[in-house]
């Protein structure tokens, strides 16, 4: 959960929008070569915490480590930390560095929120990874058979499409897990087309190159290798 040269406002972002409450990590503090942050997500907003580092320790608050790995042990006891406002926050969930993402395609960001267990080597998953990309695609007309470009963003299960990249409301947001394929589609005059097979209707896209559909089509059938997943061992603990 050290992420180096990650910014604050990168921290923001990513503990707001692929994290939950107790989310923490560490980076390098942007104000002296000698001082870390910790930034952790509480309720809607994110706190940053400073670690000085003395050359010969870790200073917190009023604790002092010998190492990292000490530091390191003792954030994995979910400790309470608190604000400038009182409130107390339990650091419960390190954000790793390293995440679980197919390795295939460097344009897909996918995060995954951990929970700690009593040591750093007790580190399990929390959460399902969260895949996302956005972009252009070119997409079929559910009546009228005419294709317009829209922008695509994918988080979390949802596929949603809007009129254009500013936009702020989808025209529709797609469930992915009622989704039961994506595949290449070879059928329409265009190149570089996919399909997305719903119970009520087949949707057609075409990416502006083969590259880049390829890369939809990778991080979609992964959501979906993912959702089923999550299906199978949730009625696997339903009926044991």
């Amino acid at each position: 959960w050290y992420h180096d040269n990650l910014t604050r406002h990168a921290a923001e972002a990513l503990l707001l929008s692929n994290g939950q409450d107790g989310s923490y990590l560490l980076r390098k503090s942007n104000e002296r070569e000698d001082l870390y942050s910790l930034s952790v997500r509480g309720k809607d907003s994110v706190k940053h915490f400073h670690i000085e580092h003395t050359g010969t320790s870790f200073r917190f608050g009023f604790n002092e480590f010998s190492s990292l790995k000490e530091l390191v042990m003792h954030f994995a006891n979910q400790p309470l930390i608190g604000s400038e406002t009182g409130t107390l926050i339990v650091l419960k969930h390190p954000y790793p560095r390293k995440v679980e993402e197919p390795s295939i395609y460097e344009s897909v960001r996918v995060h995954t929120a951990m929970q700690t267990g009593r040591t750093e080597h007790d580190l399990v998953p929390n959460a399902p990874s969260l895949g996302t990309k956005e972009g252009y695609l070119i997409k079929q007309g559910k009546i009228v058979k005419n294709w317009k470009t829209r922008w695509f963003t994918l988080h979390r299960n949802e596929l949603k499409y809007f009129k254009d990249q500013t936009a702020t409301e989808p025209i529709r947001a797609l469930d992915l897990t009622e989704c039961s394929a994506v595949q290449f589609d070879y059928s329409q005059e265009r190149v570089n087309c996919f399909c997305l097979v719903f119970p009520l209707r087949t949707y057609y896209l075409c990416a502006r190159t083969g590259i880049e559909a390829d890369e939809w089509i990778k991080i979609l059938r992964w959501k979906l290798s993912q959702i089923r997943k999550q299906l199978e061992e949730r009625n696997t603990t339903l009926s044991s």
